[in-house]
């Protein structure tokens, strides 16, 4: 199974983050021209080098080109994972960071930002998880 001895050098990581907060940040943007969206080993070296600036570790990536050259990256992290699509045809980027522990998402998403030359993006913070007794956050 892909993934399963890099994930299973983190399961003390993975113990602790199990009760700590988790959090998807939904990321809107948009690529300038001068943008390195539309090359994958590009946006794999950038997307990488966020995760890391933020404090994650990355266990896994796989990517998809599409004929019009939109990309579709996920990034599996022992922090849970980072999804990004590209649509050429309108310059639009979109970005899912979901974690738990001790990642910092802001950091991510201002590294990828920065890295992708993003403009005009925009942020959305949901807490996600359930509190004792079923209940969401």
């Amino acid at each position: 199974m892909p993934g399963m001895e890099a994930a299973s050098s983190y399961t003390d990581l993975r113990r602790q983050e199990a009760v700590s907060a988790k959090r998807l940040y939904a990321i809107d943007a948009l690529c300038p021209p001068d943008s390195p969206v539309s090359d994958v080993g590009q946006l794999t070296d950038i997307a990488v080098a966020a995760v890391a600036a933020g404090g994650g570790h990355v266990l896994d990536a796989s990517h998809v080109v599409f004929p019009n050259g939109a990309i579709t990256l996920v990034l599996i992290l022992a922090e849970s994972h980072l999804s990004i699509h590209t649509w050429p045809e309108e310059d639009l980027i979109a970005l899912d960071l979901f974690s738990c522990g001790a990642i910092d998402g802001q950091r991510v998403i201002d590294e990828l930002a920065s890295g992708l030359r993003l403009v005009a993006v925009s942020v959305t913070e949901v807490e996600r998880g359930l509190h004792p007794g079923g209940r969401s956050r």
